[in-house]
């Protein structure tokens, strides 16, 4: 069997598995734009990059009914390779980001979407909000001032652990934090109702604890795996 069609195989037998209203988004940095082709013939539409650079110029090299989502660490200087085309932000970590990417939002006449990330996982490595400074940050209310960005939902990474206890405590955690930040502050909005948890070991645990977007990479691109 050749790679390429490994790849569509790989993709159609996740999204077989996946419950109504859960997204597959499937991870393709470091791949490059013929794994992603590879993909998109398979009927994949959705994909993400971690790297604000490799995103704009595969952007350009690729189709553009495809849905680019943003996962990696962002820098208020890469924003601006971005801004124009990107469909989701998942790495939202401060409210001066989201300062920043309405001002580039504003610049390219749209709106961009984000979600919060929330640091529930124990390595200190990762990035993002507590959640309690996520609900401060929400309760001072000055996100609402801002024209250009939607806030659409919360994003985390779980521990990278075998303990599937602590993996499903945190995207619980995460899943009940959604709720309450959903009631608080978003009741009466559709556009908050993402929660974007679950990677290619431990999304089956997230989709039981709320998630609608899971994040795949190495089970859809390593074909080798």
């Amino acid at each position: 069997m050749k790679p390429e069609n490994r790849i569509a195989e790989r993709i159609k037998s996740i999204s077989d598995t996946l419950p109504g209203g859960v997204t597959l988004i499937a991870v393709s940095k470091y791949h490059p734009a013929e794994a992603i082709m590879q993909a998109y013939e398979g009927g994949q539409r959705e994909f993400g990059e971690s790297k604000a650079q490799d995103l704009k110029a595969k952007h350009a090299a690729l189709p553009k009914d495809i849905k680019w989502h943003f996962i990696g660490h962002l820098q208020s200087n890469k924003i601006k390779y971005i801004a124009p085309f990107i469909h989701l932000i998942h790495s939202i970590d401060s409210y001066r980001l989201l300062q920043e990417i309405d001002r580039h939002g504003e610049k390219n006449s749209r709106k961009i979407g984000c979600l919060l990330q929330i640091h529930i996982a124990q390595e200190e490595s990762k990035f993002g909000f507590t959640p309690e400074e996520c609900v401060a940050m929400l309760d001072e209310e000055q996100w609402r001032a801002l024209q250009h960005v939607e806030i659409r939902g919360l994003m985390c990474m779980a521990s990278n652990t075998d303990d599937e206890r602590q993996i499903a405590e945190e995207f619980a955690r995460v899943h009940e934090l959604f709720k309450e930040i959903k009631r608080r502050h978003f009741a009466n909005d559709d556009r908050f109702c993402i929660l974007s948890a679950g990677m290619s070991d431990d999304y089956p645990i997230a989709i039981e604890h709320g998630s609608t977007h899971i994040r795949i990479g190495s089970s859809i691109f390593n074909v080798n795996r």
